[in-house]
């Protein structure tokens, strides 16, 4: 039986607040990223990785030739794993956008309902058949290739428009599974924090000056931080450094060292060991994995 876990590594995506999506392609030898959630939607097309092992929430499947799976819930946690596969040429292609780069109000419109429903599906995660994998791919490699980012956005709404006809498509987590909480509604004062943080990571944040800032006693803040966020202070002030050192990492030609310490780790042995414990790999790997085709729109 598989159960679920509060200790998922929380992937911090490239993706940044002005892009509507990036696409980052791979050939690789073997599958080493955790288990892990991200708040963005991600649509994941894997060939030449039959005997790989597929984890979806409780739905554990080794997978074919072919792969091609959506997810668009920020809390159900995935992974593919290597598990039988011996293929050394292993060729993914994922594109990761924000759920608001379609506006809800525009997925009430009737051209968008199908669209609406399928990302309501795939809050459980959906993988596809190999009839849509065929007809998806080579829009797929169309949307890595594009160089006018508006004609990307609308390939992408086409790649969506047809996932959503698609017969060939089965739901994998379960709705047991899937009983979450709600989120408790927006504070204002976490907006307070969130600001201060981002403002000040590169220097060190005291506990007492942020609590100070929302007109609370340290215990009863950190109380406050776990509640609203599931995080501890410690761990939401690390992910914000380690947001903007991924960022970093992949968009820039920074040493490690110097990126460790501009995000405000203390030293570079600190920053390899977070960046590990958090991502699975210290950040050089990271970065050589994510120095492959890329593209951010």
């Amino acid at each position: 039986m598989i159960t679920k876990t509060t200790d998922l590594f929380k992937e911090v995506s490239p993706l940044s607040c002005k892009d509507c999506f990036i696409v980052i392609e791979r050939l690789k030898n073997t599958f080493n990223f955790p288990i892990h959630i991200h708040p963005e939607c991600e649509l994941n097309f894997i060939e030449h990785a039959k005997g790989a092992q597929r984890i979806v929430g409780d739905s554990v499947e080794t997978i074919g030739e072919k792969e091609l799976v959506l997810i668009t819930n920020p809390k159900l946690e995935h992974a593919w794993v290597n598990h039988r596969c011996k293929s050394q040429t292993i060729h993914e292609i994922t594109v990761q956008f924000h759920s608001s780069s379609i506006p809800g109000e525009l997925l009430e419109k009737n051209p968008f309902q199908s669209i609406k429903l399928l990302f309501e599906r795939a809050q459980k995660g959906v993988v596809f058949g190999i009839q849509t994998i065929n007809k998806i791919r080579p829009l797929l490699k169309t949307l890595s290739c594009e160089t006018d980012s508006f004609y990307s956005v609308l390939k992408l709404l086409s790649i969506l428009h047809e996932l959503s006809l698609a017969e060939d498509v089965r739901t994998l987590a379960s709705s047991s599974f899937l009983q979450l909480e709600n989120s408790p509604e927006e504070d204002p004062r976490i907006n307070k924090v969130v600001t201060y943080l981002n403002q000040n990571y590169q220097q060190q944040v005291r506990l007492s000056d942020v609590a100070s800032l929302v007109n609370m006693s340290e215990p009863s803040f950190c109380r406050f931080m776990k509640q609203c966020t599931s995080k501890s202070f410690v761990d939401f002030l690390t992910d914000t450094r380690m947001g903007v050192a991924i960022r970093l990492l992949i968009d820039s030609s920074q040493s490690v060292a110097d990126i460790g310490y501009a995000c405000g780790f203390n030293n570079l042995s600190n920053f390899n060991r977070i960046f590990k414990k958090k991502k699975g790999m210290p950040p050089s790997e990271f970065r050589e994995n994510y120095r492959k085709k890329k593209v951010i729109v």
